[in-house]
């Protein structure tokens, strides 16, 4: 084929250029992708023809040479003997070949300098042009030619263009400003002055350009923005794309070095709540210490953040990734939430994307955990993830465990131990190894399902298994002695280096407490010392000479054996570390004093290994940059500054309005003047209706300006951005308000702090602020009205995505599904024939005497003293909701009124259902009253301030595991059926040395029923208890076991997936079971 093709070729060569004009026309009229692939076939006519082709007086011979020139450039080849040829069509009127001449000169223009210059001037005529395109392009040519020579030209043409009435070419001048720079950094300082004149354009298609040549040429001169700032946060929405994430960058540094940091304000409140309880403010201000002012927003900082998040919902990821960390540096801790499901949104693009984007929402979740929380399940790992995703969703689902839910957490580890990936199991493992440092609660259920994993029949799994448990025994070894025996066991069927390494590194480090099987161990390994990995030959050695120390009776001519063989080995790292031990372990005349600190040298305890994430540290680079990404310091990244000590002068922003001259119209013309008002688009009557619409509707008040924070939060509520449709809607929305903004403008200017109270008051952090401010009651009343409204229309547009990613983390399932099954067991769950389900029911609780708690002593209290106690009964006011009791008790003789709970203090998911405020409490008496509290399955502490008329009280309920429950009754059989289930990390087991009267039936039960709120199962044997509940916020089973052996010994065991429920509650009864 190739030689048909060049004798094809070389028929071709004879045919006249009227031929070839005539088929240049054709093909340029013809256009299309066929075009395109003759143009680069290697199948096309040479190029000897060309020189006629570009003397030729027809436009479409030129331009069909032209498209070749540049596809000969495209392939790599040297077009450069064509310049002469080319240069002379500098000058054409046709625009297409001007472009095409325009491009080639940029490419050979360096090589051929002295030919480029001769065209200098037809560049220069061409600045001159009545077309705006043909002048941004002589100009972006101009300023492409790498020669030194033309500099002070290229100069005057960009001081040119800068006044130029087009934008298009002040762009363009914007953008040859760099080039500029970048060939003579001399022109430094006129080149600044040409930035500080374009940043005063107000084209949105300029202000990009000079934002990016401002950062390149002179990032340090922050006096230049300070006129410009506010104009740029204005023109911020309507500047292009990639304008805007140069703009945003910008603005980030530039607010760093010109507001005070927000966070002052969490960290004063911090220390206000650490005050003695005792002080008070007139005894800090008698000892002179001054009272800290309270935080107080700049408004130009409160603009940009106000201007910049209706970008959330840009189409553009960059876009999106540059308003979250300006969010995320800038923003209060308390309105940085808001940016988390706009960057969830993001995860359904490419996998480029994707990856970046996990990579700072990594970064974001070791600092602030609860911003993604709410999003857990969209962090779960699919199957078509590549390694790299699969690996940072891995990492941020380790950085959002909590007591919460590291049961569901460690149910979705278990799936993705089984993967197919290696390297993605090996890092599941890795992260169950983080969860159990992280949470000691589960400590014990990650070390028992690592070690379930030893059996597993594929060796990558195992090995990582052994490594992570190594680790793990090194914070507790005493407890779990029994491990290290059953790793030594495994030890023949291990084969992976490092695995080995791992298992007799422990034997040799707790040689002590494994003293029978540790020689042995050692006694295996010597056979095959000379087939074994470096690694594990060095852990050899060391394992001989510990043993050496401790038990040299058995060990002390097997390890002479080890030495004198790795004396000889190919390895100079084993061979030093055999003399090095040999001279230790080994006296003899020759040895030295270091002998005798053998012991102390080889047996000195190892501090345990701490498991971090390696997200760590990369908060120390700026998010969304190039360095974060390579979590290095890249060519050109410039450092976030810090915050500064002292507000800088907000004056310097303040720029000058002239005001335009007011024409006096005279009285009897305003008639006439209404009536051309009705041609208005918006008319005064519509605008008036609009406004006193808002109140009833969510989507009318989106168009009213003040609530131009409502709308775009309520945008973000009822969209996640799931389909085009709802996209374009919400941009139609965001440019509706902008545009009633800037006509409603002249009314808002009355004072800049109302405006930043409004905007304040619908975060959380700013409550505390404004609750002294009757005017911001009124706001936060409205605000209260367009959420309902907004939860209404969320309701309507809820789709199968929202339900699947953005639900609540918690499952309130009835029946929980197994976590750590058999093999066997999940083999055959399929093949079941029964498919009737376990009937449980809510019981009615075992009466027991009711335990109280002291909330609030009368001496703390000044007189009212308060105590709690659980109830145990489903609460009235939620079904997942803990029934509280609280007792008031009026100590003192003077009456309190208004007794009320005030400021909550809880942690993420937790809520409260106040009780009903007392009016008055007379002296000496009590009145009892009923709360609800969702603690979420966990023991955290509730905090909250108890409030009378005068005072306040900052109180704590704390509580018992055993509350958290709600009896069920169900059968033996359904019980051990849902018993299967939860096997593995989802069971916990103990056992118990109690004296004989304690193991009755009628002493167990007692103790069991008192301590936890659980129902009694029916029992066909004598010596076996069975105790089921559920809990309160989830609905898990908790299934208790209790089986009564010889000798007053109980094995107690707890069946339940939420792992820490079942951790604390098993140390409970073990704690209560084995008392006398």
């Amino acid at each position: 084929m190739a030689t048909n093709s060049i004798s094809y070729n070389d028929q071709g060569l004879g045919r006249e250029s009227t031929e070839l004009g005539q088929e240049a026309t054709a093909v340029t009229s013809g256009g299309g992708a066929g075009t395109g692939f003759r143009l680069f076939s290697v199948d096309y006519k040479k190029n000897e023809d060309l020189h006629q082709m570009l003397d030729s007086n027809k436009d479409s011979l030129k331009l069909e040479a032209m498209k070749r020139i540049v596809g000969m450039i495209a392939k790599g080849k040297n077009a450069s003997e064509l310049f002469p040829a080319v240069v002379k069509n500098v000058a054409s009127k046709n625009i297409e070949l001007k472009k095409l001449v325009y491009v080639y000169l940029v490419r050979y223009a360096e090589e051929q300098q002295d030919l480029a210059l001769l065209s200098i001037s037809t560049f220069q005529r061409a600045l001159k042009d009545p077309n705006q395109l043909i002048r941004a392009s002589a100009l972006r040519v101009l300023s492409s030619i790498r020669v030194s020579i033309i500099v002070p030209i290229m100069m005057l043409s960009i001081k040119e263009a800068v006044n130029d009435l087009s934008p298009y070419v002040r762009k363009t001048a914007a953008h040859a400003i760099q080039k500029l720079y970048s060939l003579d950094a001399e022109q430094k300082e006129p080149l600044i002055e040409i930035i500080e004149k374009l940043l005063k354009d107000k084209s949105t298609l300029v202000a990009g350009s000079v934002v990016m040549s401002f950062e390149e040429v002179c990032p340090e001169r922050i006096d230049l923005i300070h006129k410009n700032y506010r104009k740029l946060c204005n023109l911020l929405v309507d500047v292009e794309e990639w304008g805007q994430v140069v703009i945003i960058n910008m603005l980030t540094r530039y607010a760093r070095t010109q507001f005070l940091s927000p966070w002052k304000e969490e960290e004063m409140l911090d220390e206000n709540n650490e005050k003695a309880f005792y002080d008070s403010d007139e005894d800090q201000n008698k000892n002179g210490v001054a009272a800290k002012k309270p935080y107080i927003m700049d408004p130009d900082h409160r603009l940009l953040l106000r201007n910049t998040r209706p970008l959330l919902q840009s189409r553009n990821a960059a876009v999106v990734m540059g308003v979250a960390q300006l969010y995320w540096h800038l923003a209060p801790k308390s309105e940085v939430n808001i940016v988390a499901k706009s960057l969830v949104r993001l995860l359904r693009s490419h996998r480029e994307v994707q990856y970046i984007v996990l990579q700072n929402i990594a970064t974001m979740t070791i600092r602030n955990k609860g911003m993604f929380e709410p999003y857990l399940k969209s962090f779960y790992i699919r199957s078509t993830d590549p390694t790299q995703i699969k690996i940072l969703k891995l990492e941020i689902l380790t950085n959002l465990t909590s007591e919460t839910n590291i049961s569901i957490v460690l149910r979705e580890f278990q799936t993705y131990v089984k993967s197919q990936d290696k390297q993605f199991a090996a890092a599941t493992i890795q992260a169950i190894g983080r969860c159990a440092t992280n949470i000691s609660e589960v400590t014990d259920t990650c070390l028992n399902g690592l070690v379930y994993l030893l059996s597993n029949r594929d060796e990558n799994v195992v090995a990582e298994s052994v490594v992570v448990i190594k680790k793990l025994l090194q914070t507790q070894p005493s407890q779990h002695s029994e491990i290290i025996k059953h790793m030594a066991k495994l030890l023949g069927n291990i084969t992976v280096p490092m695995a080995r390494a791992s298992i007799l590194w422990l034997i040799g480090e707790y040689c002590e407490r494994v003293p029978k099987i540790a020689p042995d161990v050692l006694r295996k390994v010597a056979k095959s010392f000379t087939t074994e990995e470096e690694i594990v030959k060095l852990q050899i050695l060391n394992l001989g000479a510990k043993l050496c120390l401790t038990n040299p009776k058995q060990t002390k001519l097997l390890m002479q054996y080890i030495l004198n063989v790795a004396k000889y080995d190919q390895n100079y790292d084993i061979r030093d570390r055999t003399r090095f031990i040999k001279q230790l372990i080994v006296p003899n005349e020759k040895s030295g004093a270091l002998s005798k600190y053998a012991k102390k040298i080889f047996l000195v305890q190892k501090p345990a290994p701490v498991l971090e994430s390696p997200f760590k540290d990369r908060d120390r680079f700026q998010l969304s940059t190039l360095s974060h990404t390579l979590n290095t310091k890249a060519n050109g990244y410039l450092e976030l500054p810090e915050w500064p000590e002292s507000a800088p002068d907000p004056s310097v922003r303040n720029v000058e309005v002239i005001q335009p001259v007011k024409l006096v119209t005279p009285v009897g013309k305003l008639k006439g003047k209404k009536d051309n008002l009705d041609g208005k688009f918006y008319s005064d009557s519509e605008e008036q209706e609009d406004s006193s619409q808002s109140s009833e509707s969510s989507s009318e008040s989106e168009s009213d300006s003040k609530n131009e924070d409502s709308s775009s939060s309520s945008s973000e509520e009822s969209s996640g951005s799931e389909s085009e449709k709802e996209e374009q809607k919400e941009e139609s929305e965001y440019s509706n308000s902008e545009n009633n903004k800037t006509k409603t403008k002249p009314k808002k200017l009355n004072s800049a702090t109302s405006s930043e109270s409004e905007d304040s008051s619908s975060e959380d952090s700013s409550e505390s602020e404004n609750d002294s401010d009757p005017e911001n009651t009124v706001t936060q009343k409205k605000e209260e009205k367009k959420a309902v409204s907004v939860v209404k229309t969320a309701k309507q547009e809820i789709s199968l995505l929202d339900l699947v990613d953005f639900s609540d983390v918690s499952t309130p399932v009835t029946l929980p599904k197994p976590v750590m099954a058999s093999r066997l067991a999940a083999d055959l769950e399929g093949l079941s024939l029964s498919s009737t389900a376990a009937v449980i029911d809510v019981a009615t609780p075992v009466f027991v005497p009711p335990k109280s708690y002291t909330l609030l002593h009368r001496m703390s209290g000044k007189g009212l003293g308060a105590e709690y106690h659980f109830s145990r009964q489903q609460c009235i006011y939620n079904s997942k909701m803990v029934s509280v009791q609280i007792i008031l008790t009026n100590n003192s003789d003077k009456e309190i009124r208004n007794i009320r709970i005030g400021e909550r203090k809880l942690a993420s998911g937790m809520r409260i259902h106040d009780f009903y405020e007392i009016d008055c409490l007379e002296p000496g008496t009590s009145k009892t009253a009923s709360m609800g509290i969702d603690f979420c399955d966990s023991t955290q502490a509730a905090n909250f301030v108890l409030c009378t008329c005068n005072d306040q009280f900052s109180v704590t309920v704390q509580p018992p595991v055993g509350e958290l429950l709600l009896p069920v009754t169900t059968s033996e059989k359904d019980f051990k059926k849902e018993q299967g289930k939860l096997t593995g990390m989802n069971e916990n087991s103990t056992a118990i040395t109690g004296s004989p009267q304690n193991s009755s039936s009628q002493a167990i039960v007692h103790k069991v029923v008192n301590m936890a709120n659980v129902g009694v199962v029916p029992s066909g044997q004598d010596n076996i208890h069975r105790f089921a509940a559920k809990t309160v916020n989830s609905g898990s089973l908790v299934l208790i076991t209790i089986e009564v052996k010889e000798g007053s010994t109980m094995q107690l065991r707890i069946n339940t997936e939420k792992s820490v429920i079942g951790s604390v509650l098993l140390r409970e009864l073990k704690s209560v079971l084995s008392q006398d």
